[in-house]
């Protein structure tokens, strides 16, 4: 799990493994602590992702409703079948796009 700045107003949030309670509060620390005032958009990077449960999807939605507010864009990369079926089971993939890579995703912004 990690939180980067790619570019001046994105932050790019990769996830590995399992997005769970545990894990979810440590990247809602982390992005929260990155995001500063010029922040527009987020990228997930799912590519790794193999399980997400509600704690992931409301972070998703945490980090989403700080973004909204700014018009910035959410983004997710290559999400895992068993992952996307739960984004769009919760209606995230409503408001957010995917993309195949993040080179793909920062063209997006």
């Amino acid at each position: 799990m990690s939180v980067t700045k790619a570019e001046k107003n994105t932050l790019v949030i990769t996830a590995d493994g399992e997005l769970d309670h545990h894990t979810a509060a440590k990247i809602r620390k982390e992005a929260d602590n990155a995001f500063s005032g010029d922040t527009r958009n987020i990228i997930f990077d799912f590519s790794k992702l193999t399980f997400m449960d509600s704690s992931g999807l409301g972070m998703i939605m945490g980090r989403y409703k700080k973004i909204q507010k700014k018009g910035g864009s959410l983004v997710i990369v290559s999400p895992k079948p068993q992952v996307k079926r739960i984004l769009e089971m919760s209606g995230i993939m409503s408001i957010a796009k995917i993309e195949p890579n993040i080179k793909q995703a920062l063209k997006r912004m």
